[in-house]
């Protein structure tokens, strides 16, 4: 009997980001700064996974989750097109509509970076403000990642997953029998 490829619980923790409240005060804060400068409607962080770890500005149409996983099955399907031209991997991606367009960058090797933007601004614009606010949140997740522990550590006054009791799953379930 074959039986799947695994990875061990501790290379998952590894591979996994964990954000904390403060964390996500930080990347909204340089959205929030990009958005200002840029003119752009809505800034997004995704995990290359298609999370939508945090968004900023305006509503976009459609549903946040969906666009999310758009964005970085896109993004994953542009890896293959960069290897047929030799290039190990695409960092940005244009999108241009009539009236709306998305440019998303590669942050580090963990999330995307999506703006979103209209005829108020201009691509260039965008792309150098993003360029900017993409370094800093390079520098977030470089520090999310060098936390003791790894990138799954708790921050200070945070529990991080991996504190929790083993009974924990255990009187979970039970709590959860009680409810209904």
């Amino acid at each position: 009997m074959n039986q799947p490829n695994h990875i061990p619980d501790a290379d998952l923790r590894a591979q996994r980001l964990v954000f904390y409240a403060q964390d996500v005060l930080r990347m909204d804060s340089e959205l929030d700064g990009f958005l200002e400068l840029s003119g752009a409607r809505c800034a997004l962080v995704i995990d290359k996974d298609g999370h939508l770890v945090t968004r900023r500005g305006d509503a976009v149409n459609g549903s946040l989750e969906s666009i999310a996983a758009l964005v970085a099955g896109s993004f994953a399907a542009t890896r293959e097109l960069a290897r047929q031209f030799g290039e190990p991997e695409f960092t940005s991606m244009c999108h241009s509509g009539a009236r709306e367009s998305i440019q998303v960058s590669l942050v580090g090797d963990r999330a995307l970076f999506a703006m979103v933007f209209d005829q108020r601004t201009n691509l260039g614009l965008v792309r150098f403000y993003g360029s900017q606010a993409q370094a800093r949140l390079e520098q977030i997740f470089r520090e999310l990642a060098a936390r003791p522990g790894g990138a799954s550590a708790g921050a200070e006054g945070a529990e991080s997953v991996e504190s929790l009791s083993p009974e924990f799953g255990t009187s979970a379930r039970e709590a959860l029998d009680r409810l209904f």
